[in-house]
């Protein structure tokens, strides 16, 4: 039976077991519009393109399955751009799928005419313009294919409207082979032979693990590695959830606004046993000062990331989960008693902390009794900015999948659409966003797609009245020059109350608790408006050119 071009992505959507799409209608993605309408896949209307490819950012940061958003040509597709780059960077599996001119109208400026494959080429893994209706299908399996495999990433297919109008017989292929793409790997047995053997010899061994745990469901191997040689591990921003907080052995994030016994174990230590990150320069801090004595173990699927800042000694290939789970079989426990003694002093001497005395909400403690009340089993979603480092450092991640924010980006306006994405993905969870009030007001119209669709999150704004993170940096090195960083906004508790949501306002320490309860009962989508201390900093914090171990906020 013949099909429309239009039909056909449907019907690959539906073999590669896609039920829910991001999305906003327009003139080059009708023909598909129309085809979704029996489709039994979940639309989401957005109410601005850039929330549509959050929101499938965030959906398969919840699930570990290709997110997928849609777009019209010209504004519509250009509007992906900040939310394939934010995907790109943080390597999340998508697939954007965009409307474009008439086939024989491209390179004539037409109306609403942009070359989103040339536009997007840095800040995807893959793209492809369709031109030919019979490459459609394959086109959509390799999409996924790419998306998914090897070092995930987004992937855009931009479809002109006549293709989407054409008709032919649909056959999607059941498998993919693609000479230029081969991300299967075989185990370099040799090198994780290497590894273990410099292991072995490690006095003061740290376990530096990001968000290639996340992604390779290596979390279980990670916590029996970590325990069989008896090592402290320390996690990346985009890492939290793939090792225990709670665990002995943990040491939280490291880098900028790392925790001072995390920065300062790596800075002490022999070995290096990176797993799925890649030595950012958040992390590094100054290259030239980062770990001196420490040989380097790195474990990670793309041979890209190996030694691309710090020189590598023994580099492994391969996925993460595989890697380590062939460590497991044949490293030892390691005398490491000392290592740990020293680093519990440092635990016990230089905690994070806050001023917790007085009656001001600190937005700490606000991120403190979330994870209380939520007892850890929350997923969460921030913006970025203080609010980020705020529910990174107070919130104790136990489970993979359970944070969701731009690491390598940046992106404010992320957490909204991503929390939204994240509740469509796992409906059984609490989901918030924690949130600035800066952040929250770059996509604040998504409360519309939220209420439309019945979307229950919660979001936890931590209102200062500035552009806190720039007004830090601002009061440490620039003088107390609040250039352009004080910030109004709207009454949001009137404002989602506008959008048939629910608001509550708190302003005083002892009613942060009740309040969070009240929102978590509310069956609807609700704005926590919490008032708080407007220039609290997040510390610990190195600042820019500096070695991980010299920090503010740190040890006296």
């Amino acid at each position: 039976m013949k099909k429309t071009g239009a039909e056909i992505i449907v019907e690959s959507l539906l073999k590669e077991g896609v039920r829910v799409l991001f999305g906003y209608p327009g003139g080059s993605v009708l023909p598909l519009t129309d085809a979704l309408y029996d489709a039994p896949i979940d639309f989401i209307l957005v109410r601005h393109e850039q929330a549509a490819a959050h929101a499938a950012d965030g959906y398969a940061r919840a699930t570990g399955k290709v997110g997928v958003c849609m777009a019209t040509s010209g504004p519509g597709a250009t509007n992906l751009v900040t939310g394939l780059a934010t995907a790109h960077m943080d390597s999340i599996p998508m697939v954007a799928i965009t409307g474009q001119v008439n086939s024989t109208l491209i390179g004539n400026d037409a109306f609403q005419e942009a070359d989103i494959t040339g536009i997007t080429r840095s800040i995807t893994k893959h793209n492809y313009l369709v031109k030919d209706i019979a490459e459609l299908a394959s086109t959509i399996k390799e999409a996924f294919y790419i998306a998914s495999t090897g070092r995930p990433g987004p992937v855009v297919i931009d479809v002109p409207v006549d293709i989407q109008k054409q008709s032919m017989e649909f056959n999607y292929p059941e498998t993919i082979k693609m000479r230029s793409y081969n991300p299967e790997i075989a185990l370099p047995m040799d090198q994780i032979k290497k590894a273990a053997k410099l292991i072995e010899k490690s006095k003061r061994p740290v376990v530096y693990a990001g968000g290639g745990i996340i992604i390779s469901q290596a979390h279980d191997e990670l916590l029996e590695f970590a325990v069989k040689i008896n090592a402290p591990v320390t996690t990346t921003l985009m890492g939290l959830g793939g090792f225990p907080e709670t665990n002995e052995l943990a040491l939280g994030m490291l880098g900028m606004h790392g925790t001072v016994y995390a920065n300062h174990s790596i800075m002490e230590s022999d070995l290096i046993i990176a797993v799925g990150a890649r030595f950012d320069d958040r992390v590094t801090g100054r290259i030239d000062k980062f770990a001196p004595d420490a040989k380097v173990i790195h474990i990670d699927i793309d041979p890209t990331a190996i030694s691309k800042n710090i020189r590598v000694d023994i580099p492994v290939i391969c996925d993460a989960k595989q890697g380590l789970r062939a460590l497991n079989k044949i490293v030892k426990r390691l005398e490491t008693d000392a290592w740990l003694k020293k680093i519990h002093g440092w635990k016990t001497k230089a905690p994070l902390q806050y001023q917790t005395s007085g009656q001001k909400i600190r937005p700490q403690y606000v991120v403190e009794q979330i994870y209380k009340i939520t007892k850890g089993d929350a997923i969460i979603c921030t913006e970025v900015g203080q609010n980020q480092m705020w529910a990174a450092q107070y919130y104790n991640y136990t489970k993979p999948r359970t944070w969701i924010s731009s690491g390598g980006l940046g992106t404010m306006g992320y957490g909204f659409p991503a929390a939204i994405g994240a509740k469509l993905g796992r409906p059984d969870k609490i989901v918030f966003d924690i949130a600035g009030d800066g952040s929250i007001q770059m996509n604040i119209q998504e409360l519309a797609t939220a209420v439309a669709n019945k979307v229950n999150v919660k979001i936890a704004i931590l209102n200062n009245g500035y552009l806190g993170m720039v007004r830090q940096w601002q009061e440490l090195f620039y003088n107390r020059r609040y250039a352009n960083t004080p910030i109004t906004g709207p009454d949001f508790v009137k404002l989602a109350e506008s959008y048939g949501a629910a608001g509550i306002r708190v302003k005083k320490k002892a009613d942060v608790a009740a309040a969070i309860k009240q929102a978590i009962a509310i069956p609807n989508v609700v704005f926590l408006d919490f008032v708080v201390e407007p220039e609290e900093n997040v510390f610990p914090m190195v600042p820019a050119g500096e070695a991980i171990d010299r920090m503010i906020g740190g040890m006296a």
